[in-house]
C-alpha cells in the first residue's frame, strides 16, 4: 500500500480525535473534514480543507447531504493499481482518500432518552456516515477505515513511524466496521418497529430477531474448560467488579440469576439470598443483613459453598465478617461500606460487583439459543404477585403470619428450577426442592434438607412454582407440618387437591400464574 496522504474525518464522539489528526498531520497527511468536526481540528490549530471545497458542491439540506458525492466514494472505492479506474478518477478530477474516520450520529443514545420523539430518533439516523464507512471498509486492501477512538493509538503508532498502515490491520479495522454498522441498523429497526407499531407501549414480538451485542470481554472456558465463552453485551452498564479475579461463565449466570432475585425485593427490609447453580438455597430477611444472613445460611450450610450472595441494600461490616467465614464465589450488593471492603478483599479471588442499575429495568426479553440455527424468544417473567391477586379456594383462611410467608415464598419459588417446591416462613426459607421430573420428589428433598438443617416445617407454607396434578403433593407437604399452600391452581384435579386441603385444614390459595423456569 503506498503512503497515506489524505484522510477523511467525520465524528460525533471527538474524543482523542485532535491528537489523533495531529499525528496525521505531522506525517504530511492532508486533513478534510465537516461542520463541527473541522471546527474542532481548526480550533486546535490544523489546518483543514471543507469537505465542500473538496467536493465542489455545498453541504446541504441541514447537513444531510455532505459526503454523498462521486468525489468522496470515488476516491474511497476506487482500486489503486487498476488501470480502468485509475483513469476514471483521473478524467473526473477524483483524488484518492486513504484513511476514513467516522463515528456514527449517537442513535443508540438518543432513543435511550426517556421521552425522545420520533423526530429527533430519525434525525439521529446517519446516512453519510455509514455510507463511507462502508465503501472504505470494502475497499481495505487500499483504504484504512476507523470507526472506534480506540483504534488511533495503534492506527498513529503505524503512520507515525511507516507513512502507512498493515494488510492485517486494515482487515481487522474493516470487519470492525460491518459488525457496528449492523449493530447501527439492528437498534434502528428495533426502535423504528416499535415505533410504527400500532401498539407502541405494548410489549410486542418483533418480525425479525436481530441480536447484536459487542464483546465485553472473553472468558478463560464455558460452563466447563473445554468449552470456548465470551460475555457480549452491556454488562457494564449493569455490573461494575470492584474486587476478585476474572468472572467466569458460570459466575456470570449465577450472579445475574442471584440479582433477578434480590431484585424482587427492593425496598424490603434487609434481605440476603444465596444461591448455587442458579437456584437459591437460602433466602432470610432481618433487621439488620447480618441477621438475613443467618436466616439464609441456616437453610443449608452444605450449599452455599463456592455459591454466590446477592443482598437488597449497602453490605456492611458485621455481615462481610460472617460471609467471610465460608468460601464463596461472587458477592453481588448495591453498595460496600468500606467496613465490608475492608473484610472482603483480603479474600483476594473474591468476587465483589456491585449493581449499578436494576436488571429489570433492562429490555422485557429473554432469548434462548436451542441449536438448529434457532432461538426462542419470550417476555421475561417479571409478574409481581401481591395479597389481592390471591384466590382462596379452601374453607380456613390463611392467618396474618402464613398470608406474610405465603408472599415472601412465592417471590423465591419463582426462581427455583422447576418442579420447585418451597417451604417458607414470613422471613426465610425453611426447605428447597428444585430441579427433579416429579413435584413430590422435589418436596422430599425440600422435607429432607429442612430436616439436615434441623428446622421444624410445623406452620409453614408450602409454595409450588405450578399447580399440584394430584392430591399426593398437597398431602405429603401437610404431613411434613405445612399448613397453608400457595400455588398456581389450574389442575383438572384441583376439586381433589382442595378437598385434601380442607381435610387437613390447610389453608390454600391460588395465584392464577405460573413460574416455570428450565
Amino acid at each position: 500500500m503506498a503512503k497515506i496522504q489524505r484522510a477523511l474525518l467525520s465524528v460525533s464522539d471527538k474524543a482523542g480525535l485532535v491528537p489523533f489528526a495531529q499525528t496525521l498531520a505531522g506525517a504530511g497527511v492532508e486533513l478534510i473534514s465537516t461542520g463541527g468536526t473541522a471546527k474542532a481540528l481548526r480550533d486546535a490549530g490544523l489546518v483543514v480543507k471543507d469537505i465542500s471545497e473538496h467536493t465542489g458542491f455545498p453541504e446541504m439540506l441541514d447537513g444531510r447531504v455532505k459526503t454523498l458525492h462521486p468525489k468522496v466514494h470515488g476516491g474511497l472505492l476506487y482500486i489503486r493499481g487498476n488501470t480502468e479506474h485509475e483513469w476514471a478518477v483521473k478524467q473526473h478530477g477524483i483524488a484518492p482518500i486513504d484513511l476514513v474516520v467516522v463515528n456514527l450520529y449517537p442513535f443508540e443514545a438518543t432513543v435511550a432518552k426517556p421521552g425522545v420523539s420520533l423526530h429527533d430518533a430519525i434525525e439521529n439516523i446517519d446516512i453519510g456516515g455509514p455510507s463511507m464507512l462502508r465503501s472504505a471498509a470494502k475497499n481495505h486492501d487500499h483504504v484504512t477505515v476507523i470507526v472506534d477512538p480506540k483504534d488511533y493509538e495503534e492506527v498513529a503508532a503505524l503512520v507515525q513511524a511507516t507513512g502507512e498502515t498493515t494488510l492485517e490491520l486494515r482487515r481487522k479495522l474493516a470487519a470492525k466496521v460491518y459488525a457496528r454498522t449492523a449493530a447501527y441498523d439492528a437498534a434502528i429497526a428495533a426502535h423504528l418497529e416499535k415505533a410504527f407499531s400500532e401498539q407502541p407501549s405494548a410489549v410486542s414480538l418483533p418480525k425479525t430477531l436481530i441480536v447484536s451485542a459487542p464483546l465485553v470481554q472473553p472468558l478463560r472456558y464455558g460452563e466447563n474448560p473445554h468449552q470456548q465463552a465470551a460475555l457480549y453485551g452491556k454488562f457494564a452498564d449493569y455490573f461494575k467488579q470492584l474486587h476478585g479475579k476474572e468472572l467466569s461463565y458460570n459466575n456470570i449466570l449465577d450472579l445475574t440469576a442471584a440479582t433477578a432475585l434480590i431484585a424482587e425485593f427492593t425496598g424490603d427490609a434487609p434481605t440476603l439470598a444465596i444461591l448455587k447453580h442458579t437456584n437459591p438455597c437460602g433466602v432470610g430477611q432481618g433487621t439488620t443483613l447480618r441477621e438475613a444472613w443467618d436466616k439464609a445460611f441456616t437453610t443449608d450450610k452444605q450449599a452455599p459453598f463456592g455459591g454466590i450472595i446477592a443482598v437488597n441494600q449497602p453490605l456492611d461490616g458485621p455481615c462481610a465478617e460472617a460471609i467471610a467465614e465460608i468460601f464463596s464465589e461472587v458477592i453481588v450488593a448495591p453498595e460496600f461500606t468500606e467496613e465490608a471492603l475492608a473484610v472482603l478483599t483480603k479474600k483476594k479471588n473474591l468476587r465483589l460487583l456491585q449493581i449499578l442499575k436494576n436488571p429489570a429495568t433492562a429490555a422485557p426479553w429473554d432469548v434462548r439459543s436451542v441449536g438448529a440455527e434457532s432461538f426462542l424468544l419470550q417476555q421475561r417473567d417479571l409478574k409481581l404477585t401481591t395479597a389481592t391477586d390471591l384466590k382462596l379456594v379452601t374453607k380456613r383462611a390463611p392467618s396474618e403470619a402464613e398470608l406474610k410467608a405465603m408472599l415472601f415464598g412465592w417471590r423465591v419459588v419463582k426462581h427455583l428450577k422447576s418442579n420447585a417446591i418451597l417451604y417458607s416462613a414470613s422471613d426465610r426459607t425453611l426447605g428447597v426442592g428444585a430441579g427433579q421430573m416429579s413435584r413430590v420428589d422435589s418436596s422430599r428433598i425440600a422435607v429432607w434438607k429442612a430436616g439436615e438443617a434441623r428446622l421444624p416445617l410445623a406452620g409453614s407454607v408450602v409454595c409450588s412454582d405450578a399447580f399440584f396434578p394430584f392430591p399426593d403433593g398437597l398431602i405429603a407437604a401437610a404431613e411434613a407440618g405445612a399448613t397453608a399452600a400457595i400455588q398456581p391452581g389450574g389442575s383438572v384435579k384441583d376439586p381433589e387437591v382442595i378437598a385434601a386441603a380442607d381435610a387437613r385444614g390447610v389453608a390454600m390459595v391460588f395465584t392464577g400464574t405460573r413460574h416455570f423456569r428450565h
